[in-house]
């Protein structure tokens, strides 16, 4: 089996060195197990190696391991309730820290798990006042950086979110026939560890135990909530992957299945929960002629598609939903903002009566001045089905760039009416396929 060296993640090391030397505190974010570690303290130090900057001007600290918390006089027994109560002492790391950092030259460094650091708002701020050093952390739980990080750190915190692998990454490691790849990565997702995996056994393991026992184990440590309630919500979210849902919805699913009596901001919480821990993305709609988001109901995917069927115990794959999942998720990847689109018309029914029509576009995805127009359409038999698919386009009445993107093997070509269609995996392994 190959190591982890030979996972290429070379699109995050670039992204962490074009952003070296910006004055701002570099945050690594992203789901436990998704690489954060390997990327900063492998991929990232053995760049600035390469560069000749000096071992002891490279510090490194990793907030969750014992070696480390005894370095600087922390007992690692204290943390083992993982309910992350109990913090490091900020004075004694800065204690141990300040008198690596005080000779000539620039510092970097290199922090793991930055959340598990008391007052580590006040900490990074602190360094952000230094001319002699560059900050890199990494942090497993979004409450420590999306909603008040950047306000807490003067505007100058810089977030690279990582994601587990994308296709292109999975298979330039895996190699071999490329539809088997693809159907072993839209059953068993992305993570790293689950890619060096050669049994079915192993990964299906491998994913049921931490979607189990650590990332939704974490959810009811930090924030007190009910095991099984939480896995219930989580189930109902896996069973209705892209399809719009809100809180009113999976309540009463799951009062009727269980027979519970689940509130709507019950409900509301427990996504929020999940969010935060990049375990679910919610995204919403936008009108694309009102110019507007519209508040629900929205789509929810998960930020792996494996952890998803994990929760499921594999028994729900449905390829459709699948395929719009990873589509979501490539283009997260690619950095593109993705919101869900709708299209408003007035069309005349089969009685000739004039009525409002409202229409889906899978995907929006827009960066910078690009936008383009996503539907995930698994199969296209018939021309009602390419036209039941391409209505919405032709309601945009704009001139950016529409798509179709299918299961099957397809070469992207442009059709007659100026739309690209192409295969998923001829999407997913060209990073440059929106741009053809």
């Amino acid at each position: 089996m190959a190591n982890h060296m030979e996972i290429n993640r070379e699109i995050y090391l670039e992204r962490l060195i074009v952003r070296k030397h910006n004055g701002f505190i570099k945050v690594i974010t992203g789901i436990q197990r998704s690489g954060k570690s390997y990327l900063l303290n492998k991929m990232f130090y053995k760049h600035l190696l390469s560069e000749k900057i000096p071992m002891d001007h490279i510090i490194k600290f990793a907030f969750d391991t014992a070696e480390d918390l005894i370095k600087i006089g922390e007992d690692p027994i204290v943390f083992d309730n993982e309910k992350e109560e109990h913090k490091v002492d900020p004075s004694k790391f800065i204690t141990w820290l300040s008198p690596q950092i005080s000779g000539e030259g620039l510092y970097y460094l290199l922090l793991d798990e930055v959340q598990k650091l008391g007052a580590f708002e006040s900490v990074l701020n602190g360094f952000l006042r230094k001319d002699n050093v560059d900050v890199y952390v990494t942090g497993s739980n979004s409450k420590f950086l999306s909603k008040d990080i950047l306000t807490e750190f003067e505007g100058r915190g810089d977030e690279i979110h990582i994601l587990p692998l994308s296709f292109s990454e999975y298979y330039a490691f895996k190699q071999g026939d490329k539809s088997e790849a693809y159907d072993d990565y839209s059953v068993y997702g992305g993570l790293p560890a689950v890619a060096l995996m050669n049994t079915e056994e192993q990964k299906t393991n491998y994913l049921i135990t931490q979607m189990k026992n650590v990332y939704l184990r974490d959810i009811v440590l930090r924030h007190s909530v009910d095991d099984n309630a939480l896995g219930e919500v989580i189930d109902v979210i896996a069973s209705g992957i892209s399809t719009l849902t809100n809180p009113r919805n999976i309540a009463n699913t799951m009062n009727t299945i269980h027979g519970t009596n689940t509130c709507d901001a019950t409900i509301d919480r427990y996504i929020e929960y999940a969010e935060e821990a990049f375990i679910l993305s919610k995204v919403k709609r936008y009108n694309v002629k009102g110019r507007k988001y519209i508040g629900t109901p929205y789509k929810i995917y998960f930020e792996d598609i494996g952890l998803r069927n994990a929760r499921l115990s594999f028994r729900q794959i449905e390829e459709t939903h699948i395929m719009e999942n990873i589509i979501y998720n490539e283009l997260k990847f690619r950095g593109y903002q993705v919101d869900v689109g709708t299209v408003e018309s007035r069309e005349k029914d089969a009685n000739g009566k004039d009525i409002r029509v409202q229409r889906e576009i899978d995907f929006i995805a827009t960066l910078g001045n690009k936008k383009y127009y996503i539907q995930s359409a698994f199969d296209i038999p018939n021309r009602e089905k390419y036209e039941q698919e391409t209505k919405s386009f032709e309601k945009v009445g704009d001139s950016f760039k529409k798509i179709i993107i299918v299961e099957k093997s397809m070469k992207p070509r442009y059709d007659e009416k100026g739309y690209l269609i192409m295969g998923i995996k001829e999407f997913l392994l060209d990073m440059n396929s929106l741009l053809i």
